[in-house]
Protein backbone atom coordinates (compact mmCIF):
# COMPACT_ATOMS: atom_id res chain seq x y z
CA UNK A 1 0.00 0.00 0.00
CA UNK A 2 1.52 3.42 -0.69
CA UNK A 3 1.18 6.49 1.36
CA UNK A 4 -0.90 9.88 0.76
CA UNK A 5 1.94 12.92 0.39
CA UNK A 6 -0.31 15.54 1.03
CA UNK A 7 1.93 18.48 0.20
CA UNK A 8 2.46 16.46 -3.47
CA UNK A 9 -0.63 15.19 -3.60
CA UNK A 10 -3.05 17.50 -1.97
CA UNK A 11 -2.63 21.00 -0.41
CA UNK A 12 -2.90 21.76 3.41
CA UNK A 13 -4.73 25.17 4.61
CA UNK A 14 -3.86 26.42 7.85
CA UNK A 15 -7.45 28.31 7.81
CA UNK A 16 -6.98 29.18 11.32
CA UNK A 17 -3.93 28.99 13.07
CA UNK A 18 -4.23 28.52 16.97
CA UNK A 19 -6.08 31.60 18.65
CA UNK A 20 -8.13 32.10 21.30
CA UNK A 21 -12.00 32.62 19.47
CA UNK A 22 -13.15 34.16 22.89
CA UNK A 23 -16.89 35.40 21.37
CA UNK A 24 -16.39 33.02 17.83
CA UNK A 25 -14.81 33.31 14.66
CA UNK A 26 -15.04 32.57 11.06
CA UNK A 27 -11.93 31.11 9.24
CA UNK A 28 -9.98 31.88 6.01
CA UNK A 29 -11.91 30.79 3.02
CA UNK A 30 -10.59 27.67 1.04
CA UNK A 31 -11.43 27.20 -2.43
CA UNK A 32 -12.49 23.71 -3.49
CA UNK A 33 -12.25 24.12 -7.11
CA UNK A 34 -9.71 22.50 -7.66
CA UNK A 35 -9.94 19.50 -5.54
CA UNK A 36 -12.55 16.98 -4.66
CA UNK A 37 -12.63 16.09 -0.93
CA UNK A 38 -11.51 18.41 2.04
CA UNK A 39 -10.75 16.72 5.69
CA UNK A 40 -11.25 19.63 8.30
CA UNK A 41 -9.53 19.30 11.45
CA UNK A 42 -10.99 21.47 14.40
CA UNK A 43 -8.75 21.19 17.10
CA UNK A 44 -9.64 22.69 20.33
CA UNK A 45 -7.07 23.46 23.07
CA UNK A 46 -7.71 24.61 26.20
CA UNK A 47 -11.58 25.64 26.74
CA UNK A 48 -13.37 27.58 29.07
CA UNK A 49 -16.53 27.04 27.97
CA UNK A 50 -17.92 25.01 24.82
CA UNK A 51 -18.21 26.88 21.40
CA UNK A 52 -21.64 26.66 21.16
CA UNK A 53 -21.94 26.05 17.20
CA UNK A 54 -19.75 24.85 14.45
CA UNK A 55 -21.01 25.79 11.15
CA UNK A 56 -19.99 24.96 7.68
CA UNK A 57 -20.71 27.53 4.49
CA UNK A 58 -19.95 27.40 1.26
CA UNK A 59 -19.54 30.47 -0.66
CA UNK A 60 -19.32 31.84 -4.29
CA UNK A 61 -16.42 33.96 -3.71
CA UNK A 62 -12.84 34.48 -1.47
CA UNK A 63 -14.40 37.27 0.28
CA UNK A 64 -18.19 38.73 0.77
CA UNK A 65 -20.48 37.08 -1.56
CA UNK A 66 -23.32 34.85 -1.15
CA UNK A 67 -22.79 32.32 2.05
CA UNK A 68 -24.97 29.15 2.53
CA UNK A 69 -24.69 27.37 5.64
CA UNK A 70 -24.32 23.34 4.53
CA UNK A 71 -25.03 19.97 6.09
CA UNK A 72 -21.85 17.62 6.77
CA UNK A 73 -21.08 14.73 8.06
CA UNK A 74 -18.01 15.10 10.88
CA UNK A 75 -16.25 12.69 13.21
CA UNK A 76 -15.37 13.47 17.05
CA UNK A 77 -12.35 12.88 19.01
CA UNK A 78 -13.44 13.47 22.72
CA UNK A 79 -11.26 10.91 24.99
CA UNK A 80 -8.07 11.36 26.67
CA UNK A 81 -6.60 9.19 24.22
CA UNK A 82 -5.98 12.26 21.58
CA UNK A 83 -6.38 10.25 18.58
CA UNK A 84 -9.86 7.70 18.98
CA UNK A 85 -12.12 9.02 16.54
CA UNK A 86 -16.30 8.11 17.24
CA UNK A 87 -18.94 7.21 14.55
CA UNK A 88 -19.73 9.41 11.61
CA UNK A 89 -22.04 11.43 12.53
CA UNK A 90 -24.05 13.73 9.92
CA UNK A 91 -25.81 17.44 10.61
CA UNK A 92 -27.94 19.53 8.81
CA UNK A 93 -26.96 22.52 7.90
CA UNK A 94 -27.38 23.88 11.68
CA UNK A 95 -24.36 22.65 12.04
CA UNK A 96 -23.12 20.76 15.18
CA UNK A 97 -24.92 22.58 18.39
CA UNK A 98 -23.20 20.14 21.16
CA UNK A 99 -19.69 20.90 21.47
CA UNK A 100 -18.01 19.76 24.26
CA UNK A 101 -15.98 21.90 26.79
CA UNK A 102 -13.48 19.59 27.44
CA UNK A 103 -9.79 20.70 26.52
CA UNK A 104 -7.85 19.00 24.06
CA UNK A 105 -10.91 17.71 21.56
CA UNK A 106 -11.02 17.51 18.27
CA UNK A 107 -13.78 17.27 15.28
CA UNK A 108 -12.57 16.10 11.61
CA UNK A 109 -15.24 17.16 8.71
CA UNK A 110 -15.08 14.71 5.62
CA UNK A 111 -17.24 17.24 3.09
CA UNK A 112 -17.20 16.60 -1.08
CA UNK A 113 -17.14 18.95 -3.82
CA UNK A 114 -20.09 17.65 -4.80
CA UNK A 115 -22.04 18.44 -1.33
CA UNK A 116 -21.26 22.44 -2.59
CA UNK A 117 -24.23 24.50 -4.09
CA UNK A 118 -23.82 24.94 -7.60
CA UNK A 119 -21.09 28.12 -8.10
CA UNK A 120 -20.14 28.27 -4.33
CA UNK A 121 -16.38 26.60 -4.29
CA UNK A 122 -15.32 28.38 -1.24
CA UNK A 123 -15.90 27.00 2.18
CA UNK A 124 -15.28 28.57 5.37
CA UNK A 125 -16.25 27.03 8.93
CA UNK A 126 -17.42 29.77 11.79
CA UNK A 127 -17.44 28.71 15.13
CA UNK A 128 -19.61 30.55 17.60
CA UNK A 129 -18.25 31.23 21.15
CA UNK A 130 -19.46 32.60 24.71
CA UNK A 131 -17.11 35.34 26.08
CA UNK A 132 -14.49 32.70 27.53
CA UNK A 133 -10.91 31.86 26.46
CA UNK A 134 -11.09 28.66 24.44
CA UNK A 135 -7.95 28.12 21.94
CA UNK A 136 -8.51 26.53 18.58
CA UNK A 137 -7.32 25.95 15.49
CA UNK A 138 -8.56 24.46 11.97
CA UNK A 139 -6.40 22.72 9.46
CA UNK A 140 -7.47 21.62 6.07
CA UNK A 141 -6.34 18.78 4.20
CA UNK A 142 -7.50 19.27 0.68
CA UNK A 143 -7.29 15.76 -1.89
CA UNK A 144 -8.24 14.75 -5.24
CA UNK A 145 -6.48 17.27 -7.18
CA UNK A 146 -7.96 17.44 -10.28
CA UNK A 147 -4.15 19.16 -11.33
CA UNK A 148 -2.13 17.32 -9.26
CA UNK A 149 1.62 18.77 -9.51
CA UNK A 150 5.23 19.00 -7.25
CA UNK A 151 3.72 21.83 -5.45
CA UNK A 152 -0.13 23.12 -5.04
CA UNK A 153 -1.04 26.48 -5.55
CA UNK A 154 -3.34 27.82 -3.29
CA UNK A 155 -6.22 26.92 -2.34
Amino acid sequence: MRGFYTAQEGHLVNALPPVDITGGVATDRFSMKNFSHATIVISIGASAAAPTSIILKAADAATSGTETAIGFSYFAELTAAGDTLGAKTTVAATGITSVTANDNTMYVIELDDAELPDGSPWVEVEIAAPASAILCSVVVVLSGARYASDQSATA
